[in-house]
């Protein structure tokens, strides 16, 4: 901030007035300056109190023989109803031709719907998927409402047979997993943290040994939401409100063309839960507290 110099014509002295910067320093009264030559002091800002660094989100230990751990339904504090309604959002890395002739594999509704019900929620996402749509993985990704998780990049399989996906080879599953990071990163989406979900929820001993190097706690569920194809959103609603319990982690689907009936059901999922006293929290929340 600059130093403003007035002439004082009545006193026939020279005053000065220095306007503050964010510091909040009293303006001094108007009387006799030092001479030119003498140097005047800015008075200096005391330091704020220093914000402290967010949280890291959670994780597990390694697995034996350092096998990738693998995170499942725990009740948390005292069985507090807490519940962490969780979103894929599934794009396999063959699938850009369909995305080119007009199937939406997003699903902009439900993450509306989501915001205006004030829900937190993780959503795990393949790279493939930001990739197609990177200004909602970032918009996603800066809303503190929001957790970005990692669904692989590819979409394809850590485990074989898994209802008929491709499969991704051994040595190059921590790299699919890394590129997926980088794919979330280059959208611009913050809020990323280092949970995986095995697509389909396949995995064995190789995926779990193989997938040590990326450093992920994976995440799996305890309630199937059904949503997967289905058109009746009172039937996804039924399965996933007499799955739920304290602790509970629901998988569900934000794609619009294989999941056209989720955001519907959450509207009647989310109220309900709401009054048997559940709590919506993200994964990294629901980690911690248990």
């Amino acid at each position: 901030m600059t130093i403003s110099v007035r002439k004082v014509a009545a006193l026939g002295l020279l005053g000065a007035v220095l306007v503050g910067c964010g510091g909040g320093a009293d303006i001094p009264a108007a009387g006799p300056t030092a001479p030119a030559s003498a140097p005047t002091a800015k008075p200096t800002a005391a330091p704020g109190p220093k914000k402290p660094a967010p949280a890291a989100p959670p994780t597990l230990a390694a697995g034996p023989q350092g096998r990738t751990p693998v995170y499942e339904r725990r009740a948390g504090r005292s069985g507090e109803k807490v519940v962490a309604l969780t979103f894929d959002a599934d794009m396999t890395a063959d699938q850009g031709p369909r995305a080119a002739r007009g199937e939406r594999f997003d699903n902009p509704e439900l993450i509306a719907t989501l915001r205006r019900l004030e829900v937190d929620a993780t959503v795990f996402m393949t790279g493939r998927w930001a990739e197609e749509y990177p200004d909602q993985a970032r918009s996603i990704g800066t809303d503190p409402r929001f957790e970005i998780a990692n669904h692989s990049y590819s979409h394809y399989a850590f485990a074989e047979p898994c209802y008929g996906l491709p499969t991704v080879a051994a040595p190059d599953m921590a790299a699919d997993v890394r590129r997926a990071f980088d794919s979330f990163r280059n959208a611009g989406a913050v809020n990323v943290v280092p949970y995986f979900r095995f697509p389909g929820g396949c995995y064995d001993d190789t995926a779990l040994h193989a997938l040590a190097p990326a450093r992920v706690t994976a995440v799996q569920w305890d309630v199937v939401g059904g949503d997967a194809f289905a058109k009746d959103p009172d039937a996804v609603a039924e399965q996933v409100l007499s799955g739920v319990r304290p602790g509970s982690v629901v998988v569900l689907h934000c794609t619009r063309s294989a999941a056209p009936a989720t955001e519907r059901a959450l509207r009647r999922v989310v109220p309900e839960l709401r009054a048997r006293g559940y709590r919506f929290v993200k994964v990294s929340e629901l980690m911690r507290a248990g």
